[in-house]
């Protein structure tokens, strides 16, 4: 498959040098899973474009033209991937927006990673990276083009056997992988990082926590220590391409893919078949 890309409702791949997103990382993106038509959790991406928008002071959204533009990139049968960038467009030179934002819309479409199948039933190893996260309550939870953090951070190892990094604040708390969120499991409780001062609240994690909610589970967020995460008795990661990765080892330590991992797994997947299905 052909990476295909539709800027400002155009097929083309590119985009003025002036674009904001190019000079500093002014803009947010979304990354999300299509498959046979459809897009997992579509409503939820847009919702969460909306929300850092609004944050950021963007101009208010044609939500029914970035739809558009995002569904004309779905394959109609088969997987891919389509990520949807939004810039606060083109500007001189200098940090003060432009007198008139003309936000820049990008789409593109892309293959679906080769990730091994036995990373969903066996689990992933992952270990810790050097790469700390800066604390920026300002920007946490949003994801923006700013990720020079994971970029420098996924640059620190280059074992294929290794799925994914696990960054830290600071402050020693443990956050979220480079391209995931974190979960806990401990006694019985369901435990996932806040992310008030760093990180990407993800729509898959927003999807988790709604899911446990409805399946009674005890649900903490709450700072997760490197003890925390050493007394878990089970662990996984979240993305909305991947879905749940359930961790097998860190670093040298072996964990256990246990039941309420598997439990969230089903439930999840029997939660998006339902949302996809044909009306």
């Amino acid at each position: 498959m052909a990476v295909r890309f539709i800027v400002d409702g155009r097929e083309c791949d590119l985009i003025p040098a002036s674009d904001r997103g190019l000079q500093y990382g002014d803009g947010l993106f979304e990354t999300m899973a299509a498959k046979d038509g459809r897009i997992a959790l579509l409503d939820d991406h847009l919702e969460r474009l909306d929300h850092g928008a609004d944050r950021l002071g963007l101009p208010q959204l044609e939500m029914a033209v970035i739809r558009k533009e995002v569904l004309c990139l779905i394959p109609e049968q088969g997987r891919a991937v389509i990520k949807l960038i939004l810039t606060r467009g083109s500007g001189g030179r200098g940090y003060r927006e432009p007198e008139n934002v003309r936000i820049r819309r990008i789409v593109s479409q892309h293959p679906w990673p080769d990730y091994p199948d036995n990373w969903v039933s066996d689990g992933i190893v992952v270990r810790f990276c050097e790469t700390r996260l800066a604390l920026d309550p300002v920007l946490a939870g949003l994801k923006t083009l700013n990720r020079l953090h994971q970029v420098l951070a996924r640059a620190e190892w280059d074992d294929p056997e290794v799925a994914e990094g696990l960054l830290l604040d600071a402050d020693d708390r443990v956050v979220c992988g480079t391209m995931s969120n974190l979960f806990l499991v401990r006694s019985g409780a369901l435990i996932t990082p806040d992310l008030e001062r760093s990180g990407v609240a993800g729509v898959m994690r927003k999807q988790i926590l709604k899911i446990a909610a409805r399946m009674d589970i005890d649900v903490r967020v709450m700072a997760v220590s490197l003890d925390d995460l050493s007394q878990a008795d089970e662990i996984f990661v979240t993305n909305s391409v991947f879905m749940i990765w359930p961790v097998r080892q860190i670093e040298n330590r072996v964990c256990i893919v246990g039941p309420l991992t598997r439990r969230l797994q089903s439930a999840l997947e029997s939660s998006l078949s339902v949302a996809q299905a044909p009306s």
